[in-house]
């Protein structure tokens, strides 16, 4: 990683042609008041370039602020997981750039674990192991349900949905087409027999807002991870572009995952979300195989206030605000009759939610409620569960 254009920096300070352009685009558009769109960067990265493969580690909150953004043609940016595993989002208070590719896909089940989650996304199911052990389903809003290998009956296990539904699902579509709340995609179920295999993880979401321009020409990877034998793939993520001017014939790709006995290449997780926000829209000629494309003119890349729903106590643990989606084990004997609380913080108005408990093995557990968040901020719900005993579950919270 090197600065090797340090002239970008200049010319904008010199008002060459492209700020007259960018300044025309202001006036015209009527859109932005006098002193332009800013999209929140700090710059404090400097004018980045990616030369060679790389891999870079995400802050707590997932945003890297850039002076600019290079990505050169023949190489790959990648990232690693920050402890809450956040979406990435970019930042940028110049050009980006990227003829090469940045990959956010989920990932692969590995003999004893479902596919990692990208970035913002959700791992596949476990794997189960005879009739001792069943599988677990996919985590996710859209985590697809455990099930058997036989893709052609009801109960095969099914891919993540996101704004599709994944082979053999019916249920699961969440989340909009503006992007505005960036979330990834959701994991394939896990499969049984004698040794079953893993759902692939659900696609990363990333954020890439610019104040002038995005041109890309080569590719932006949120793709669900493969599934197994059977239709498990995870779904596919998000990706969204913010800019006064977006452009380029390059490769936005938020498909499902694929599995083995459908071909690699066809998708069985569920499609992920592609959103492009700009003014001017005559360089959009990209493609968004097996994704749902949309392009507006919101020139919001992150809104003022974010509403947030947490868990905060799981089975009489305290969670701190903030951290990864509790995980915990109750041990035999142990009562089942539990308590999960979720927080609600600047939503203004009554939320309803859903509680979602994912145990490594078995079907996951699904708890309806409300919190009332009209006048109280933060404001709580204590909601009660009937827990499985001697197995890892994940809880989850999500508006409804």
């Amino acid at each position: 990683m090197k600065t090797p254009f340090p002239y970008l920096q200049g010319l904008a300070q010199r008002g060459g042609q492209f700020v007259l352009r960018l300044t025309a685009i202001t006036c015209v558009a009527g859109l932005v008041h006098a002193q332009g769109f800013d999209v929140g960067s700090n710059g404090s990265l400097g004018d980045v370039v990616i030369d060679t493969n790389t891999t870079l580690d995400l802050p707590p909150d997932g945003k890297l602020h850039v002076h600019s953004l290079t990505v050169n043609a023949g190489v790959t940016l990648q990232f690693n997981r920050n402890v809450r595993n956040t979406p990435v989002y970019i930042l940028s208070q110049s050009n980006v750039v990227i003829s090469g590719t940045i990959n956010v896909s989920g990932g692969a089940p590995t003999p004893h674990s479902g596919g990692r989650g990208g970035h913002g996304g959700f791992d596949g199911g476990k794997p189960g192991n005879g009739p001792e052990l069943p599988p677990g389903s996919g985590y996710g809003p859209g985590g697809g349900r455990a099930g058997n290998n036989d893709c052609n009956t009801a109960a095969s296990c099914a891919g993540g949905s996101y704004a599709s539904f994944g082979r053999t699902s019916s249920t699961g579509i969440y989340g909009d087409k503006f992007l505005l709340t960036m979330v990834g995609g959701s994991g394939g179920g896990g499969s049984s027999e004698s040794t079953g295999q893993g759902g692939g993880g659900g696609g990363g979401a990333i954020l890439i807002a610019a104040n002038t321009r995005i041109e890309v020409t080569g590719s932006i990877l949120a793709r669900g991870g493969f599934g197994g034998a059977c239709a498990n793939g995870g779904s596919g993520g998000a990706i969204r572009l913010v800019a006064f001017r977006v452009s380029g014939n390059g490769s936005l790709n938020a498909s499902g995952g694929g599995s083995a006995n459908f071909g690699f290449s066809t998708a069985v997780g569920g499609a992920g979300r592609v959103r492009v926000d700009t003014i001017e829209r005559d360089g959009l000629n990209f493609s968004a195989p097996s994704s749902s494309f949309t392009a507006g003119g919101n020139l919001i890349a992150l809104p003022p206030v974010s509403p947030t729903l947490a868990t905060i106590e799981a089975a009489g643990n305290a969670v701190p605000e903030g951290s990864a989606p509790p995980t915990f084990i109750l041990p035999f004997g142990s009562s089942a009759e539990r308590t999960i609380k979720v927080q609600a913080r600047d939503f203004g108005r009554n939320v309803p939610i859903l509680v979602t408990l994912t145990p490594d093995s078995g079907p996951p557990i699904t708890v309806e409620a409300e919190i009332d968040n009209t006048t109280v901020n933060p404001a709580v719900v204590e909601v009660p569960v009937t827990l499985p005993v001697n197995t890892l579950v994940t809880v989850h919270a999500w508006t409804r």
